[in-house]
C-alpha cells in the first residue's frame, strides 16, 4: 500500500514538473519575438500554348534547370508556316496593286495638269482672236466711211477678214468650253486615282499586319522558357495535342525563394512590410538566412462566425510572406521553415540640454 501511494506521489511529481516546463516554454515563446513556420516556394511560372498544334519534340527534362529564353517544347508548325506563306503571297500581291494604283495616280496627275494647262491655253487664244476680231471690225468699218477714197475690194477683204475672226473666235469659245470640261474630268479622274492608290496602301498595310500576326504564330509552335528556372512539370509527349491556353510546362525560379507563415491577431501589430526576418531550415540546422517582409495580409485567413470573446479573437490568423536571401539551390521548394521577426528598433531619443 506504502509503495503504491509512493509511485502515485512520484508520478504527480513527474507530470506537474512537465507540466510547468511546456508552461514556461509557451511563456517563454509568446514573450519572445513574433514568427512562425512556414514552407518554402519558388516563383512559378506556366508556359502555355497560344496555338492548337501537337507536340514535336521536347527539349528538355522535368528537374533540368534552363537559362530564360531556352528552347523548352517544339510544336507542329504545318498550318501556321502554311498560312504565313499564304499572307505573304498576299501582302505581294498586295504591293504590286499599291504600285500599279500609284502609278495609274501619277499619270492621273500629269494628265490632269495637261488638260489644265490646254484650257488655259484656250483662254488665251480667246483673248487673242478678240482682240483681232475687234481690230478687223473698226478696220472695215474705217474703210466703209471713207466711202469713194477706198475701193470696193480693200472693203470686202477687211470685211472677210472680221467675218472670219468671228467664225474663229466662235470656235476658240467652243473648244475652250470643251477643254474646261475636259479639265474637270480630269481632275476628277485625278482625285479618283489617289483615293484608289490610298486604299491600296491601306491595304498593304493590312497585308503586313497579318504578314505580322502569322509570323506570331509560327513563332509560337517554338515555346521558350519565361524566366530562368527548373523545369518543375512538362504536361505532355511528344504527340500529344497542345490545345490553346493549356500548360505544356512548368517552371520554377529558386533564385528568390519565399515563404508564408501566419501571425495571430495579438501578434500582428510585429510585423510590416519590409521589416528584416531570420529563417531557419530544418535541413541546415546551424545556419540562418535573412529574409525581408513583402505583403501583411488585410484579412484574416480564419475568421469565426462571430468575433466576441477574446478567445475568438486569439485564433485570427493573418498571412504574412517574407523573401528570403539564400543562395540559389538551398532552399528548395518544400523545404519547411521557421521564421523569426526581428523586433523593430526603438527610436533613439536625443539628449535634452541642460
Amino acid at each position: 500500500m506504502r509503495r503504491a501511494v509512493l509511485l502515485f506521489v512520484v508520478l504527480v511529481g513527474v507530470l506537474g514538473a512537465l507540466l510547468g516546463v511546456r508552461i514556461l516554454k509557451d511563456r517563454r515563446a509568446a514573450e519572445g519575438p513574433a514568427g512562425g513556420s512556414g514552407v518554402v516556394e519558388g516563383t512559378g511560372v506556366d508556359v502555355r500554348s497560344r496555338i492548337n498544334a501537337r507536340v514535336v519534340t521536347r527539349h528538355v527534362e522535368e528537374g533540368d534547370r534552363v537559362a530564360k529564353g531556352a528552347l523548352l517544347v517544339t510544336l507542329d508548325c504545318t498550318e501556321p508556316e502554311a498560312s504565313l506563306s499564304e499572307t505573304e503571297a498576299r501582302l505581294a500581291m498586295a504591293r504590286a496593286q499599291a504600285d500599279a494604283a500609284k502609278a495609274a495616280a501619277m499619270a492621273a496627275t500629269r494628265n490632269s495638269e495637261a488638260v489644265a494647262a490646254q484650257a488655259t491655253g484656250s483662254q488665251a487664244q480667246i483673248a487673242s482672236l478678240a482682240d483681232q476680231q475687234g481690230l478687223a471690225k473698226r478696220q472695215a468699218d474705217r474703210l466703209q466711211q471713207m466711202g469713194a477714197a477706198t475701193t470696193e475690194a480693200s472693203l470686202d477683204q477687211a470685211k472677210a477678214q472680221a467675218a472670219s475672226l468671228e467664225q474663229q473666235l466662235e470656235a476658240a469659245r467652243h473648244a475652250s468650253t470643251a477643254a474646261g470640261r475636259q479639265a474637270r474630268a480630269a481632275a476628277e479622274q485625278e482625285r479618283a486615282s489617289l483615293q484608289q492608290a490610298e486604299s491600296a496602301a491601306r491595304g498593304v498595310e493590312a497585308a503586313d499586319a497579318t504578314v505580322r500576326r502569322a509570323r506570331i504564330n509560327v513563332a509560337e509552335c517554338e515555346l521558350r522558357a519565361p524566366i530562368s528556372g527548373t523545369v518543375e512539370t512538362l504536361a505532355l509527349e511528344p504527340g500529344e495535342l497542345a490545345l490553346p491556353g493549356a500548360v505544356v510546362a512548368r517552371l520554377v525560379d529558386t533564385a528568390r525563394p519565399k515563404a508564408t507563415f501566419y501571425l495571430p491577431n495579438a501578434e500582428l501589430a510585429a510585423a510590416h512590410p519590409g521589416q528584416e526576418a531570420t529563417v531557419r531550415a530544418d535541413a541546415y540546422p546551424d545556419r540562418t538566412f535573412n529574409a525581408r517582409v513583402v505583403t501583411v495580409a488585410r484579412e484574416a485567413a480564419f475568421t469565426p462566425r462571430n468575433v466576441q470573446t477574446r478567445s475568438d479573437r486569439d485564433r485570427l490568423v493573418y498571412p504574412v510572406e517574407v523573401h528570403i536571401d539564400a543562395p540559389e539551390g538551398v532552399l528548395l521548394p518544400g523545404m519547411p521553415v521557421e521564421i523569426t521577426l526581428q523586433p523593430r528598433q526603438a527610436p533613439a531619443v536625443a539628449e535634452q540640454q541642460p
